[in-house]
């Protein structure tokens, strides 16, 4: 589908397009935001890397893209950045907009199964596929080939799991604050209940990052996977994230780097203080 970009922002030498399209995968229009670095903006154009950061509960593409300070190490490494939206967007599914964690701004980048949703609340499909391949299309300079991804807190929750059911399309993962076993915390069990259905406990297991990395081969491909989480992380605090059941379970898997922040947050002031770690964690494997 065609790209409208709204609006081009200057941003630490590159530039953060504003871009919508429509999407069969949605059943809607959907926003994003690709910041290109100036590696990009070349005449003619440098081909670069793909980072695809995924936002949490009720973001949006802005959020990442202007309080994550992402574009600072992009643009020293010449990677582009993708922020895309959260969930569909106006479906009038009855519900949608009742409550911050399910609906609208909680698409949790899972493919709905169970009515309504699974008119339009494809987010899995939208992600891996559909959003990509627009975005290489409509822009020549992103090389296809060296995709990244990482999020933050639902959107870590959507990376890991992402990564982990598609090793050959992601060059690596990060995340901070990930909702790490959704199938046991209350997040993941509203999301899981309401797009899959209660009982096809199969289907939420095929979306928890700690139950998927039970499978996966660390011989053949050990995981280097970065993680944080703040002390202060009041979500942490409820049990929401449970990032010790997915260290447990990915144990002789390879390194997976959760390191415990001292006194910071869930909020974006933790992720812009370490948002140049996780770029670079991403360019090491990118640029490689």
């Amino acid at each position: 589908m065609a790209v409208t970009t709204k609006a081009t922002i200057a941003s630490f030498g590159g530039k953060l397009l504003k871009c919508a399209h429509n999407a069969s995968t949605t059943n809607c229009e959907m926003a994003f935001n690709l910041y290109l670095p100036p590696q990009a903006t070349t005449n003619p154009p440098h081909k670069v890397p793909l980072l695809i950061y995924l936002a949490g509960l009720t973001c949006t593409g802005d959020n990442g893209a202007e309080k994550g300070f992402f574009q600072h190490a992009a643009s020293q490494k010449g990677i582009a950045v993708l922020y895309p939206d959260t969930s569909p967007r106006g479906l009038k599914i009855q519900g949608e907009d009742d409550s911050y964690d399910f609906g609208s701004g909680a698409g949790f980048y899972v493919d709905a199964t169970k009515e309504p949703w699974s008119k339009g609340y494809k987010m899995y499909s939208y992600i891996t596929s559909e959003l990509p391949q627009t975005v290489f299309s409509a822009f020549e300079q992103v090389d296809g080939s060296r995709v990244s991804i990482f999020g933050h807190s639902m959107g870590g929750h959507g990376a890991l799991t992402i990564f982990l059911k598609n090793p050959a399309k992601y060059k690596s993962v990060s995340a901070f604050a990930p909702i790490a076993n959704p199938s046991n915390c209350d997040w993941g069990k509203k999301a899981f209940g309401g797009y899959f259905g209660d009982e096809d406990k199969a289907k939420w297991a095929e979306h928890d990052a700690t139950e998927l990395v039970k499978k996966w081969n660390g011989d053949e491909n050990p995981l280097d996977i970065l993680i944080d989480v703040g002390t202060s992380d009041n979500f942490y605090k409820q049990g929401q994230l449970l990032p010790e059941n997915f260290e447990k379970a990915a144990q002789g898997k390879g390194k997976v780097n959760i390191r415990w922040q001292d006194g910071y947050d869930h909020s974006y002031f933790t992720m812009a203080t370490f948002a140049d770690d996780h770029v670079n964690h991403a360019a090491r494997y990118l640029l490689g």
